[in-house]
């Protein structure tokens, strides 16, 4: 029996296991953090006072009070029984690392203790040769740090029947470098909050911080693990690089908000109990559109706070479907012909005033304020669009981008009718006779038609890549295994630079005599003007939207190795090291290793797809085709007319045709790799295997695969099906 069968057979004795264990959330929130409250009780009021002084006001930790710290997270740790600890950090592989130490050490005269010091909680060492660095280390430069990022709260993951302390940190360099997600993303949130404090400023003295906030949703699709396991690309690749597409798929419109499934709801209360000790504010669940795919979204939380909780749910995600013989496929396109994965980016900004920038006020005051945040991410996403195109790019991700479910490769921003009205007003009126008092601007109904946003009257436009949907706006084309760090540091960073612009201009004018309102008004009015041909309203779908966008000069970048191109222009080089983001060696380190991510996925698609069709497909069909044969030759050999068996000659000569085809594009693809490995430039190499390996050869060998799906014998094809793996768990 094959694996395909054997799979099956075991799916009915499938049991439930684990899931939630208390009646009530707030009972088990947060107990595998070291939370504020919890480092209240295990530190003294000088330890306590530095630590709240680092997360609440960026102040440095010196050494005394990071052993004092130290010590009272060993404390609260071993309580829980942990016995290790390990600097959990997010290298540019796409996943998390970590290396456990533990507690345990020998003093000089032999003696077994259990010791965490300051030195090793702020800093450790480990081997920075073996993640990527774009060229920035030689291979025997070994050497690179993790440092300790106190707005992180330290937490203590449970696997199995270990459990560790994980303390947050960011990866560099032995030079500085930044190797990893974490560092950028907090250079990016500080220049956004010194370039929006000072916006504010305008509208509010009081106004000290601005926060990044992000409410991120997890799409994901759950299987069964033995089917999964019985599929070689989906265990290698994440993704099924053949299959045919099941009578029934999402047509019927069912599954979206549908009951959830007895054994993945099961799955579900389990990873989200687990979620809720690690602090992790997951507030929904549901299905999503295709069938056995699912999502799950948090509370908003500031942004690096929440990028580290999604990419630890991913993990925790993973390790909790084991429990129940289930598979989490967090690929962006792991079934052809349904809808794929994405994670929603909501941001938005939040001032220590307890303002939401983006959210409409009732004042003409608040709402000039909330005009002028709004107008400068128009802006910002005008001006920056290649590199905001760049930050999502990826192998999985072009499966998506464009399909029925996911945004285009053009970046466009929808606004809702509402908004487009009041900006078309701006852009229309300000330039009139302008009364200088505060009542002029009720002139524009801001006070009236803003407010309306409350009620939800922006609609979700499904289409758009980057949307406002009525106090945030929604970064929809960010792929489902994308760290969210990555296009937040960009969509910060290019924010920051748009009001440091916007500051520029507006001190000019009032430099120049006008009213500080009216400076504001009339920069804002620029904006529009400069930006608009970036807002789109319609169906970004349509043939229609890729010839407008063209005629408006926007980019469409469709494939990754050209989109991240935008990453290393003059533009961008000079983006990020205006704000003190990335130095232009890491801005090429990183366009490099984006570059390797991106043709070693593609190459890793390729040579499945060989051994997929070398080693199950053709002998499956050849199988069929000898048992097809012999029966053709035993009706012949008995004198049937060969008009009663046509049909099984039809099948016979088909068969055998896509056999042969399939064998020489493989055959083909083999030697385009090749070709392809030969190349010694990077991005030439991504290139060649983008148009001349996936581009050639992916869509022609699947289309004959799976039209012999449809023709061998059931019992003979050893791959489990779509209708199998979708439908059955």
């Amino acid at each position: 029996m094959s694996l395909r069968f054997e799979a099956i057979t075991k799916l009915t004795d499938e049991v439930e296991a684990g899931g939630a264990k208390s009646s009530k959330i707030t009972a088990i929130f947060g107990e595998s953090v070291f939370t504020l409250k919890t480092a209240r009780e295990y530190l003294s009021d000088e330890a306590y006072k530095s630590l709240v002084g680092s997360i609440k006001g960026g102040k440095k930790i010196d050494r005394a009070n990071a052993s004092q710290i130290a010590n009272g997270l060993r404390a609260w740790a071993e309580s829980k029984g942990v016995t290790h600890f390990t600097h959990w950090f997010q290298p540019l592989t796409g996943t998390t690392a970590e290396k456990h130490d533990s507690f345990f050490t020998l003093k000089s005269d032999g003696t077994a203790i259990e010791e965490f010091d300051g030195a090793a909680l702020v800093q450790q060492e480990p081997d920075a040769s073996s993640f990527p660095n774009g060229g920035l280390r030689a291979t025997f430069e070994a050497r690179g740090y993790t440092a300790w990022d106190p707005s992180s709260p330290a937490f203590i993951i449970e696997i199995g029947h270990g459990k560790t302390l994980c303390i947050p940190t960011i990866f560099v360099s032995y030079t500085g470098e930044s190797l990893d997600y974490k560092a950028p993303l907090l250079k990016a949130l500080e220049a956004l909050n010194k370039a929006a404090v000072d916006v504010c400023n305008y509208f509010d003295k009081n106004v000290n911080k601005v926060t990044g906030t992000l409410g991120w949703e997890q799409e994901y699709f759950v299987i069964d693990e033995a089917l999964a396991n019985a599929r070689p690309d989906l265990v290698q690749s994440g993704r099924t690089v053949f299959g045919a597409a099941p009578a029934k798929g999402q047509q019927l419109e069912d599954h979206y908000f549908g009951t959830i499934p007895e054994r993945v709801y099961a799955f579900m209360r389990d990873f989200e109990n687990e979620a809720y000790k690690l602090g992790i504010p997951l507030r929904t669940r549901h299905n999503e559109v295709a069938p056995a795919q699912f999502e799950c979204a948090p509370i908003f939380e500031e942004i690096n706070i929440a990028v580290d909780h999604n990419t630890l749910l991913m993990d925790v995600m993973n390790r909790v479907a084991k429990r129940h013989k289930l598979k989490v496929l967090l690929h962006e396109k792991p079934f052809a012909g349904i809808n794929g994965s994405g994670k929603h980016n909501n941001w938005s900004l939040a001032t220590d005033t307890g303002v939401n920038l983006l959210a409409p006020g009732k004042t003409p005051k608040t709402n000039l304020m909330f005009l002028t945040f709004f107008v400068n991410t128009i802006k910002a996403v005008h001006d920056y669009a290649d590199i905001l195109r760049a930050s999502i790019a990826s192998a999985p991700n072009d499966h998506r981008l464009g399909a029925n479910e996911a945004p285009p490769a053009i970046i466009s921003v929808f606004v809702g009718q509402y908004l487009f009205k009041v900006l078309e007003e701006v852009e229309t009126r300000v330039g009139d006779n302008f009364d200088e008092q505060d009542e002029a601007i009720l002139k524009l109904d801001l006070h009236r038609s803003i407010p309306e946003l409350l009620m939800d009257n922006t609609d979700r436009n499904r289409t758009s890549p980057f949307a406002f949907t009525g106090n945030k706006f929604e970064f929809r084309a960010v792929g489902s295994t994308a760290n969210c760090a990555n296009p937040m540091t960009i969509l910060n960073t290019i924010m920051a630079q748009t009001l440091k612009t916007f500051k520029k201009d507006v001190d000019a004018l009032i430099e120049k005599g006008e009213k500080k309102e009216i400076a504001i008004m009339q920069t804002i009015q620029q904006y529009i003007v400069a930006s608009k041909k970036v807002l789109f309203e319609g169906d970004g779908y349509s043939e229609e939207w890729h010839a407008e966008a063209e005629k408006r000069g926007l980019p469409n970048l469709k494939t990754t190795p050209v989109a991240l191109d935008a990453l290393v222009t003059d533009k961008a080089k000079a983006l990020f090291a205006s704000n003190n983001i990335y130095t232009h060696s890491e801005l090429e380190a990183r366009h490099e290793i984006e570059l390797e991510k991106y043709l070693k996925k593609v190459q890793i698609e390729a040579r499945v797809m060989g051994d997929l069709a070398l080693n199950h497909i053709i002998p499956a069909a050849v199988k069929y085709l000898t048992q097809l044969a012999g029966n053709i030759e035993s009706l012949k050999a008995v004198g049937v007319p060969e008009t009663t068996y046509r049909s099984q000659l039809a099948i016979l000569n088909e068969v055998s045709e896509h056999i042969n085809i399939v064998y020489e594009q493989v055959n083909a693809m083999v030697e385009a790799r090749k070709v392809a490995n030969n190349i010694a430039d990077t991005r030439a190499r991504a290139i060649a295997y983008c148009d001349d390996v996936k581009g050639v050869y992916f869509d022609k060998i699947r289309y004959h695969v799976d039209k012999l799906e449809h023709l061998v014998d059931d019992e003979e094809w050893t791959l489990p099906k779509y209708r199998e793996m979708l439908f059955l768990r």
